[in-house]
């Protein structure tokens, strides 16, 4: 049955949904669709959930710090299976509190794999839904290892969901979802390995700061392996084995699971893209500086779908949804700005960086001076017996704007939002650096650091 729409949203996450109710709020007829449980990647399978996990472990391993400090740590520990019910206490009612916040809205829901039949014509069920625009936010899912035994691997939207975990975990790759995991993995009380292709791990960061990273993490018990290229996982008796070669060397390493943290690619592959024309690249729907597809121009794309230029972040994703709807609604007048967007790593410490690495400032040619300091001894860090933390900024020559900022230690997340702030206000440097700010806090320590 074919059902005619001003609109057609696949996918209910930050873009979506931000699309989906600025257009409905402007009296169009829209219709949304999901063929997963309605909220989202970041509210169900990620940063959420992830970070309910990352804050019990903050906890055990605080305590653990101050051992000796005036706090005794005997009984910190990591209660699993209460740990993922208090988890299950945000995400299970996103679904329905969701779908429920698209019924109020008067936005039509749908719930199937969405795809093109004709160029506005989306095909879910046994529905054809017919939009005068479509805009795809789909997100992102795990890439394909290409590797024999992948059917053996746990996605990261299946470790957050694990009833019981697993004594010896391998995670293959060395980003975001690998580190994080880790640390609150080996906290609890895990037997936990990294092995990444690469030769650095977390490549978006700076690499002083990782190696301090990386050194905290070993402390911890995990091994961390670069330069390790995974050919196989094989299943034998219940039990895994990770068969890698490094430098020609050939090795297995043994485990109860194996997890995906080798990176995220768009999920668009079984759109069907080309029965509505819409081109796309390994970094999503190829759109123009108004986030409109360059091949059909009745179609947006935004969020991790969209290959805007822009990192795949959640507020990213809220962002362009909102330049999505505003151009649906009022004709292409807002495009897409560059803005400094600060990325955190959720280990323990934290690490975040915001703007240019080093080395990328000094292919651009930019003239700049580097402020970069391990503060394990400042009062920051002591005071919570933290003796992993430090920074790195790169303030420019001549017009003494911020150009990168790279934190690593307690409440990095906060402490980077006060340059990414700076970055995208244009407040330079000098300014930043005699700006009053409570103390003693985080906040505080700016002024050191330029």
């Amino acid at each position: 049955m074919r059902k005619k729409f001003d609109l057609v949203v696949i996918g209910t996450g930050s873009a979506a949904s931000t699309v989906a109710h600025e257009c409905r709020s402007a009296g169009w007829n829209v219709a949304i669709i999901d063929s997963l449980p309605f909220g989202g990647t970041c509210a169900l399978r990620g940063c959420d959930p992830k970070k309910v996990l990352v804050g019990a472990a903050e906890v055990v391993d605080s305590v653990q710090r101050m051992n000796g400090r005036g706090v005794r740590a005997e009984s910190a520990r990591i209660a699993w299976s209460e740990l993922m019910g208090f988890k299950r206490s945000f995400t299970d009612p996103v679904p329905k509190s969701t779908e429920r916040s698209f019924a109020n809205a008067g936005i039509a829901t749908f719930h199937g794999r969405a795809r093109f039949v004709d160029s506005t014509v989306v095909e879910v069920g046994e529905d054809e839904l017919e939009g005068r625009h479509v805009a795809i936010a789909t997100g992102a899912m795990p890439r394909r290892l290409g590797i024999q035994g992948e059917q053996y691997i746990t996605k990261s939207d299946q470790f957050l969901e694990l009833p019981t975990l697993p004594r010896r975990i391998v995670f293959i790759g060395g980003g975001y979802i690998s580190f994080e995991f880790a640390h609150v993995a080996v906290r609890a009380g895990a037997q936990v390995t990294i092995l990444h292709r690469g030769q650095r791990p977390l490549e978006g960061f700076d690499p002083d700061l990782v190696n301090q990273l990386v050194a905290r993490t070993k402390n911890l018990g995990v091994r961390v392996e670069v330069g390790m290229e995974v050919a196989a996982v094989e299943k034998s008796d219940g039990k895994l084995s990770v068969n890698a070669s490094t430098g020609g060397t050939q090795e297995t390493v043994e485990a109860d699971m194996v997890v995906h943290g080798a990176g995220r690619v768009p999920e668009i592959d079984d759109l069907n893209l080309a029965a509505a024309g819409v081109h796309a690249e390994e970094r999503g729907v190829r759109v123009n500086e108004y986030l409109q597809s360059i091949s059909n121009p009745a179609v947006y794309a935004a969020g991790d779908a969209a290959a805007s230029g822009l990192p795949p972040l959640t507020p990213v994703a809220a962002y362009e949804g909102r330049i999505v709807a505003s151009n649906l609604l009022k004709g292409n007048h807002r495009k897409v700005e560059h803005l400094a967007v600060p990325t955190i790593v959720f280990t323990i410490p934290l690490l975040a960086a915001v703007g240019l690495l080093e080395h990328a400032a000094r292919q651009k040619g930019l003239g700049f001076r580097i402020t970069h300091e391990d503060t394990s001894g400042w009062y920051s860090s002591r005071r919570v017996g933290e003796e992993c933390s430090g920074f790195k900024v790169l303030v420019q020559h001549g017009s003494d704007r911020v150009l990168g900022a790279h934190v690593i230690g307690p409440h990095a997340d906060e402490l980077i939002n006060i340059f990414a702030l700076a970055m995208q206000a244009d407040i330079p440097a000098s300014r930043l650096k005699h700006s009053l700010f409570g103390y003693p806090t985080l906040g505080s320590d700016v002024k050191y650091m330029l």
